[in-house]
């Protein structure tokens, strides 16, 4: 199902949303089968069903954007939870690729401290009856990105010290570095970047084709970027001359 799933992803990220009949003619599979297929989907939030069709959850939220390259940005987690140990203390920002992360922490790591700003990611947790110790940064509530921001995060982040900090990226400009949409988030990430000691950036290839708005400005941390093997070879020269350690999935 998996392959499947994939493609049923990439279709409804096309066209929004397909009924059920046009889905097992694409696909080639019955309607039994597509029907089965979606209601797995769905219990992940990233579609919902209506009226004999499939419906691509709100793109521009958290769950909305799993959908987004969900293969790859899964390999990237998977690729991630290798740098953690079992009892380790981490930082994990918002984002897709940070929720798929904690998953993957969740099914292959033990009593873990995961310090977060995402209230998606320490409901995920929850829901996934870890034994982790979840820290929730206090802040300002965004709903549609279901993370805490503002200057609460900055005096709470203060009272910790991690070695890895996850944090994932809406774009990339050769001049300014990694970026973010929203300026508030972008401070948030910043303000949890001074208790770490290295920032480890999770990220599909295709956000080195936008160049961002709000810059990250955090370059005095080390960094590590995990990425699918579709990164551009000039911008895996440009991010290895400045320094920056590149893994790809």
């Amino acid at each position: 199902m998996k392959n499947r799933a994939n493609e049923i992803l990439a279709l409804l990220i096309k066209h929004k949303k397909m009924d059920v009949t046009e889905l097992a003619k694409q696909l080639q599979v019955s309607q039994v089968t597509i029907r089965k297929d979606l209601t797995q989907l769905e219990t992940t939030g990233m579609i919902r069903r209506e009226h004999g069709c499939a419906v691509l959850h709100n793109a521009d939220d958290i769950t909305g954007r799993l959908a987004y390259h969900y293969e790859a940005k899964k390999q990237i987690a998977v690729k991630a939870a290798k740098l953690v140990h079992n009892g380790d203390t981490i930082m994990i920002e918002s984002g897709s690729c940070c929720t798929l992360l904690a998953a993957e922490l969740a099914a292959a790591k033990h009593n873990l401290t995961i310090i977060t700003n995402s209230i998606y990611i320490a409901h995920s947790l929850r829901q996934l009856h870890t034994t982790f110790q979840i820290i929730l940064l206090g802040g300002i509530y965004q709903q549609t990105s279901e993370c805490l921001v503002g200057p609460m995060i900055r005096s709470d982040a203060e009272n910790y010290h991690v070695g890895l900090f996850f944090i994932g990226t809406d774009g990339y400009s050769a001049q300014y570095g990694f970026t973010n949409r929203d300026s508030m988030r972008a401070q948030a990430v910043r303000d949890m970047a001074r208790a770490c000691d290295q920032l480890i950036i999770l990220t599909e290839s295709e956000k080195f084709q936008s160049p961002g708005t709000v810059p990250l400005n955090i370059h005095h941390i080390p960094k590590t970027l995990i990425t699918d093997d579709q990164l551009p070879a000039a911008t895996a020269t440009e991010l290895n001359a400045s320094g920056i350690t590149i893994q790809l999935v």
